[in-house]
């Protein structure tokens, strides 16, 4: 399958517009984030016809991919192999200490769902890996073979929000114990087995939410996210912007966070007038949260869960 055919790229045309007016000057330079199959990115350097387009990922395989992808607009764009909060390393090493665009696409890149091998899909059995970049770091069957119990129920409970964590961990420790988990099958048949029959009967697969905690875990998104996003803000130039797609509401809540603080007043409550070194840093552009429309999530059930917020920065810190 190439990748054209069968990656749709999320809320495509609301991002392009969100960083449309700050793409428009020449040698103009957008940071997609999360390139994946480099869906956003092919559109973005299409719509920007100026624009230099800098991509990073951490899957060395959605890089040859997006590659191929990518390769007509020859010097235009440079892809590079790295995690996003290493954006400050990766702007340095290319010279470039301002961009005027940042785009994020958070979550599992369509081409790491489709691929079966990479055990992050609960629908069919696979290795339990989940690694993005399948060169570092532990994989999933690490993580439920070897943490402690209390802190897996941890992680279920703060990154798959799962209720039911306690029950669930009691079983994964009890048939760990017999046999390590190495494949996801047996997964999704224990949480099956361990969730009472009311807990089933909500929310779809009773598997995902131990999967996204499992997933968020083994690479790290929350703490790179964290970090990643005020470097991203940092990075932006004075009329630059950032959009950020979300899937789930923990990295909404921290991208929300983010933009929220950059776009409020620092001065102390009371002040007749608010100095310049307190003033907002970022304008908001979008009110909450934007979500998909009902006819995109019909053409793309992915773009379902999905949450986009935007900023620009209007003006530099104060030293």
């Amino acid at each position: 399958m190439t990748p054209p055919s069968r990656h749709v790229p999320v809320m495509l045309q609301r991002c392009l517009d969100m960083l449309a007016p700050a793409m428009g000057r020449p040698g103009a330079v957008v940071v997609d984030c999360t390139l994946g199959l480099g869906g956003h990115s092919e559109a973005l350097l299409t719509r920007f016809p100026e624009a230099r387009l800098v991509a990073l990922d951490r899957d060395k395989e959605a890089l040859r991919l997006a590659g191929e992808r990518l390769a007509p607009f020859g010097e235009r764009a440079t892809l590079v192999h790295a995690v996003y909060d290493e954006l400050p390393e990766v702007l340095g090493r290319l010279g470039l200490p301002r961009v005027q665009g940042v785009l994020f696409d958070l979550g599992v890149s369509s081409m790491q769902l489709d691929e079966a091998d990479r055990g992050f899909a609960y629908a069919q059995d696979a290795p339990l890996d989940m690694r993005m970049d399948q060169t570092a770091g532990v994989s999933a069957a690490e993580v439920l073979n070897t943490y402690p119990p209390g802190e897996l129920v941890r992680i279920l409970r703060a990154y798959g929000e799962e209720k039911q964590a306690k029950r669930i961990v009691s079983a994964i420790v009890r048939e760990r114990e017999k046999e390590p988990f190495t494949r996801s099958a047996r997964l999704v048949e224990l949480i099956r087995e361990a969730l009472p029959q009311a807990a089933k009967r909500t929310g779809g697969n009773p598997a995902k939410r131990t999967f996204q905690a499992l997933r968020i875990e083994v690479n790290g998104e929350l703490s790179v996210l964290e970090s990643a996003i005020p470097a991203a803000v940092a990075a932006l130039a004075v009329g630059g912007r950032i959009a950020v797609l979300s899937y789930h509401s923990l990295e909404d809540r921290l991208v929300k966070q983010v933009l929220s603080a950059g776009a409020a007043t620092t001065a102390p409550p009371g002040l007749p007038v608010v100095p310049e070194q307190y003033q907002p840093r970022l304008k908001l552009l979008t009110r909450g949260a934007e979500l998909p429309t009902e006819e995109e999530i019909a053409e793309n059930r992915r773009a379902a869960p999905a949450r986009l917020r935007g900023a620009e920065r209007i003006r530099e810190d104060h030293r």
